[in-house]
């Protein structure tokens, strides 16, 4: 199977929805001209011509609004955020507009939208472009959320996310565009809302997503020579949370450590730890651990970066404390 980068991943799911579906277009700061900020829409407009890869200005509260009446009127947009920092300006329409619309007009519009791009840290762009925002929207009764972790699952989520006919809020990482991974030439699609068991164990349960999954293998990969067995899960999406399958493997390992790059406040790994002590208490054999962020805005200093985030030290120290080790 061939090898495509993280961003050849994403342009080939768009690419591939605008082609089979005319309502589908993409609108963003640089998306066209530029070829993408980050180059994730190189040769879209030649493709698809101005109509349909929109250039906006930087006014992303305006945008969202226009892409969010287009989808009421019947279009699919992709609205593209240079980072989701930048989607604070235009969350209102998002959480007020977006994601009420089918409840507020009793099921008259729907809001078939997805609204994409960078979450979390890049390195070194201090507070106000370092933050993660899907805890914030998967908050959100209307919205799903979804964030991939390699190409495989990034191609597949996407091209179901611009299908969907609810809006999507789709999360990426700038630091793994050009990470590379297996993505099968056919077309394929992937489910929102199922998480996937990527590696079995039986000691010890590991949950995350989206880039901290890389830290939760490097943990697991350390744990395993040292003897022990850790079941790694990437949820693929938060809003829906796939809590079944999170609960029959702390049924199975009876321990539960979850790792997430947002601040500890009103978390995913909350959520989880909540969901996992009402519905499987009787099963554990430790407290659920969770490793976020520090609670503090991220600092600049590279030094100050890591020990602010998580890591594989720290997420092998909570293995090690659930198994008592």
């Amino acid at each position: 199977m061939r090898e495509i980068q993280f961003r050849e991943a994403l342009r080939e799911a768009m690419t591939e929805e605008m082609r089979r579906d005319e309502k589908v277009f993409l609108m963003g700061e640089e998306v066209a001209e530029y070829n993408g900020a980050y180059k994730v829409t190189q040769g879209m407009l030649d493709e698809f011509g101005p109509d349909r890869v929109i250039d906006t200005p930087i006014a992303e509260l305006g945008f969202t609004g226009i892409g969010i009446g287009a989808a009421m009127n019947g279009l699919r947009p992709i609205v593209e955020f240079m980072t989701f920092n930048f989607s604070l300006v235009a969350i209102d329409q998002i959480i007020n507009g977006a994601a009420k619309m089918m409840s507020m007009s009793g099921g008259q519009y729907s809001v078939p939208a997805v609204f994409r791009g960078p979450t979390g840290n890049a390195g070194m762009l201090s507070s106000q472009h370092s933050q993660n925002f899907e805890n914030w929207y998967a908050n959100t009764p209307g919205l799903k959320v979804v964030v991939s972790s390699n190409p495989y699952n990034a191609k597949g989520l996407l091209k179901s996310a611009i299908r969907d006919n609810d809006p999507v809020v789709f999360m990426e990482s700038e630091l793994m565009y050009g990470d590379k991974g297996e993505v099968p030439e056919s077309e394929y699609l992937l489910p929102i809302g199922v998480a996937e068991v990527v590696k079995e164990g039986s000691d010890v349960t590991l949950v995350s997503f989206g880039k901290m999954m890389k830290v939760a293998h490097e943990a697991a990969d350390i744990m395993q020579k040292e003897g022990k067995s850790v079941e790694v899960i990437d949820l693929l999406s938060v809003r829906p949370i796939d809590y079944k399958t999170i609960v029959d493997s702390v049924k199975k390992t009876n321990r539960l450590v979850v790792v997430e790059e947002a601040w500890p406040i009103g978390s995913i790994a909350s959520e989880l730890a909540y969901h996992v002590q009402k519905y499987a208490f009787d099963y554990l054999d430790a407290p659920v651990h969770k490793i976020n962020s520090l609670d503090v805005p991220l600092p600049y200093a590279p030094t100050l970066i890591e020990a602010a985030l998580p890591n594989a030290d720290k997420t092998v120290e909570a293995i090690k404390s659930v198994l008592y080790i």
